[in-house]
């Protein structure tokens, strides 16, 4: 029996073009195409680089508590550039930390673990 943790996200059609439903665990998020985007929604592209900044959260928080880091807050701020010839490529995503509670030291070392995963 294998212990990998599969995850299924269900999308649907919304009845609107460019808008979708997606599911998982009863929860529902609402994501628009980019080319349709509405401002009450995320579009497909957001919820990516939401997903990668979130994911440095709370992996660099979790990692940082098994090994005693006092991060008392982290701020991740995550920039994707699409280059207008061709919007379903990202030329270039960028990420910026900034951690309270720990030195300059045990920040970069924090970036480094993330890298690393």
């Amino acid at each position: 029996m294998s212990n990998d943790k599969v995850e299924t996200i269900h999308s649907v059609s919304s009845g609107q073009v460019g808008r979708a439903f997606s599911r998982v665990r009863g929860q529902e998020l609402v994501l628009d195409a980019s080319s349709h985007p509405r401002n009450d929604a995320f579009t497909n592209s957001e919820a990516f680089l939401a997903g990668v900044s979130s994911c440095g959260v709370t992996l660099i928080e979790s990692y940082a508590q098994g090994e005693g880091i006092p991060i008392t807050h982290m701020d991740v701020e995550i920039e994707g550039v699409r280059p207008e010839a061709d919007l379903a490529r990202f030329e270039r995503i960028s990420m910026r930390f900034e951690f309270a509670g720990v030195s300059q030291a045990q920040a970069e070392d924090l970036v480094e673990v993330y890298r690393n995963r």
